[in-house]
């Protein structure tokens, strides 16, 4: 095992690359990033090599290179299918340190939506990481920041640990996921500081050629999540199934949603557990996904050919904080969620200044994957009917309770507590509690 220094310098791609080629025909080593900006473009790093990023060392992504674009994976996410650091059927391999990946997201905003109150991303922008079928991967220590699309994707990974990492991505800037755990196992995220616009921790089971993976034995422990989406996910790409999930002593500040289930394409989530996790949750502008929800579940059909995976033995327990919105676990069909526990979970619930907290989320649906011509909005964000209403958010029966169940078999509330203001204001309903069928 043998160790390569390099000094900083404005364009270091191919020394970069040289250092972790030369590394890993000679059986591994360390490739050190010395204090100071390290300039580089599209990066693939190979088998028993480990990145490491000094304190003070800055690896500047570079988007203007030209190979960037032949940095290929094999997962198609926002209409991209390539990213900055890459890896594909590699063992052993890690990146660490107390230094900094630095990513161009700003060179990937074209406008303005104000609708939504975000930026709009350019149609193809690069992921800041994809490992795919690795094995034994390691992320610890380091920082990445203002990535232009998802931030670390782990895609057919096995034997991963990311720990004690910094994710701070631009608030207003969508679908900058922090971690997206894909068809993954065996992995333990512990640790994490994640600030983004999208989701903070995101497990998926998307659709590659290779086949559909499964997401197996995940633990997220002691993370600090603060996202304008869904800070702990699983979904909404389901199409492979989820089993044994365990996200436990976390914190979730000023996001949007805190937990939450998304089963739309046929995969089922099995084994789910949330324990001892506070929230903080928020409303957003009509029209972004969600609005204040400390707890989401939902299963809807979006692809006819592909119904629905089921969501069984999920257990939400200590759970505590504010919420502007309620508590959702809605089946759009009955008995698709099955054997829920909620226990010892203590909420307080605001009202917002949005008001928009008074419907409670579909989405996505069929109508969110293209957007007819009579149609206003973007793909896979929202679309408004000829009403100019949202589809996918619904009123709630009687205005907006506490906690929501709708087609669910075997559900256990055990010591839940909604505090409600009083009077109750406007559109909420009388009942903390409303159960359909």
């Amino acid at each position: 095992m043998h160790d390569l220094r390099l000094e900083p310098a404005p364009d270091q791609t191919r020394a970069l690359q040289s250092a972790i080629d030369e590394l890993s025909a000679s059986g591994g080593g360390r490739v050190i990033l010395s204090p100071g900006t390290h300039g580089a473009g599209a990066l693939r790093l190979k088998s028993h090599v480990t990145l490491v990023l000094e304190a003070g060392a800055v690896l500047a992504l570079d988007a203007t290179d030209p190979e960037l674009t032949d940095n290929r994976v094999g997962v198609i996410a926002e209409q991209s299918d390539f990213a900055f650091l890459t890896a594909a059927g590699a063992r052993d391999i890690a990146i660490v340190g107390a230094g900094e990946i630095r990513a161009p997201g700003d060179a990937y905003i074209i406008g303005d939506d104000p609708e939504v109150d975000t930026f709009i991303p350019a149609s193809k922008r690069p992921r800041t990481l994809v490992f795919e079928n690795c094995e034994n991967v390691r992320l610890e220590g380091v920082r990445v920041s203002n990535s232009p699309m998802w931030t670390l994707h782990l895609v057919a990974c096995t034997r991963v640990a990311v720990r004690h990492v910094r994710i701070d991505n631009n608030r207003r800037l969508p679908n900058t996921d922090g971690i997206v755990i894909d068809g993954c196992s065996d992995v333990a995220v512990e640790h994490v500081d994640i600030s983004t616009a999208d989701d903070g921790v995101c497990l998926k089971t998307s659709r590659r050629a290779e086949g559909i993976r499964p997401v197996k034995n995940v633990s997220v422990r002691f993370c600090t999540v603060s996202s304008q989406s869904c800070a702990l996910k699983l979904g909404t790409e389901s199409f492979g199934d989820f089993d044994n999930v365990s996200f436990e002593d976390c914190s979730v500040v000023d996001s949007n949603r805190a937990l939450g289930l998304f089963s739309r394409d046929g995969g089922h989530m099995r084994n789910v557990r949330f324990a001892r996790i506070s929230v903080e949750c928020h409303e957003t502008p009509d029209g972004f996904w969600g609005s204040g929800e400390a707890l989401t579940v939902t299963v809807v059909t979006r692809r006819i050919e592909r119904p629905a995976g089921r969501v069984e033995n999920l257990v939400v327990e200590d759970i505590s904080g504010v919420m502007e919105g309620a508590v959702n676990l809605v089946a759009s069909e009955p008995g698709q969620i099955r054997n829920a526990s909620l226990k010892r979970v203590d909420l307080v619930q605001k009202p917002g200044r949005l008001g928009t907290g008074l419907r409670h989320d579909m989405r996505p649906t069929p109508a969110d994957l293209v957007v007819a011509a009579d149609q206003k909005g973007r793909v896979n964000a929202w679309t408004k009917d000829a009403t100019g209403r949202v589809v996918g958010l619904e009123d709630y029966p009687g205005g907006m309770p506490g906690l929501y169940a709708k087609g669910i078999d075997d559900l256990v509330l055990d010591e839940v507590r909604v505090a409600r203001p009083t009077p109750l204001p406007a559109g909420w309903n009388q009942k903390a509690v409303v159960l359909e069928g």
